[in-house]
Order: C-alpha cells, then sequence, then structure tokens
C-alpha cells in the first residue's frame, strides 16, 4: 500500500511540474481548468479550440496558444484586476493534455493520451511496437509548435520532419512516423 501511494505521489508531482517549470506551451486540445478564489462564476473548465483560443466570462476571447499555465494566469489577472476584482487569484491548471500520434511501421497507428515523461520508445510500445518491415533508425516527428513559431517547411513546402532517437521526449501533439526499412 505504501508502494502505491509512493507511486501515485510520483506520478501526480511529475504531471504537475511538467505543466508547472514554464516549458509546456498550452495548444489547442488541451483541456484546461480555470479557478479564480472566491469567484466561482469565474471558473471554469474548458478544451482549447483550434483556434487556440477560448471563451471567458467578462473578457471574451482569450488567445492561449502558446502561453504557459503561469503566463495564462498572469494574463487573466491582468484582465480581471481593476474593473471587475480588486484582488483577483487565479490558476491554471491542465487536466488533459493534447493526443500524440504514431503513424507509419507499427502495429496500431494512431491518436494516443499523452503522458509526462513519455520517450519514443514508450510510444511505440503504446501504439503496438513495431511491425517487421520497421526501420529502427529511420523515425521522424513533426513537433506541435505551431502556436509558438511557424512550421519549417522542406524544399517541397512540407513541413518539415526531424529525425529522432527512441530515448527522445515526445510533447502533446507531436506525430512520429516510423519509416519502412529497406532489407
Amino acid at each position: 500500500m505504501l508502494r502505491l501511494v509512493s507511486l501515485l505521489f510520483v506520478v501526480l508531482f511529475s504531471f504537475s511540474s511538467f505543466a508547472e517549470d514554464g516549458s509546456y506551451r498550452l495548444g489547442a486540445g488541451d483541456l484546461i481548468t480555470i479557478s479564480v478564489y472566491d469567484e466561482p462564476d469565474l471558473s471554469q473548465e474548458v478544451r482549447i479550440g483550434l483556434s487556440g483560443d477560448i471563451s471567458y466570462p467578462l473578457l471574451g476571447d482569450v488567445r492561449v496558444a502558446g502561453l504557459s499555465p503561469k503566463e495564462l494566469e498572469v494574463k487573466l489577472v491582468s484582465g480581471l484586476k481593476g474593473p471587475y476584482l480588486l484582488d483577483p487569484s487565479v490558476t491554471v491548471s491542465i487536466l488533459e493534455y493534447r493526443p500524440f500520434y504514431v503513424t507509419g511501421e507499427v502495429e496500431k497507428p494512431g491518436s494516443y493520451a499523452f503522458h509526462p515523461g513519455l520517450t519514443v520508445d514508450k510510444a511505440i510500445s503504446i501504439a503496438g511496437g513495431f511491425t517487421e518491415r520497421a526501420s529502427k533508425s529511420r523515425i521522424y516527428v513533426m513537433h506541435d509548435d505551431s502556436a509558438t513559431k511557424p512550421n519549417h517547411k522542406d524544399s517541397d513546402g512540407r513541413a518539415a520532419k526531424d529525425s529522432i532517437k527512441l530515448f527522445d521526449v515526445v510533447q502533446p501533439g507531436d506525430v512520429i512516423t516510423v519509416e519502412q526499412s529497406f532489407f
């Protein structure tokens, strides 16, 4: 029982620290909760739409894509402070990360729920592992970074793929492609 409680604490701590360290950027598909202390009408649970905006009471459409949860808290506090509230206390938490995708030479290509600490080898395992024809050295990723910077393009004008290794970290929204082996 103690081991289970310890494991749960580690999982919850790593889950929250992933979003709170400022490196995680919100994007379309993330499910977030916004809590305003002592203001239940301003607290809500919302999924970020494809536009990267959310509709928030008193403020209207608010651009959230590309912001960290802490940056969104600051943005909401500055919008609410003054005309609406004297000293608002806002907390933003991520309830559900946007999925990642695995395509190509894996047993079950598709969309999967993201978990902090996910690596390419774990993502491929979740997708059923490699097929017989899979190349273990030709694995590529397209990052979902459209909210923070423009996608870079290859010479054909398509979104560029970056070569990755099995122990590289996967981010929410990433598309992992396992190419076919020549032999």
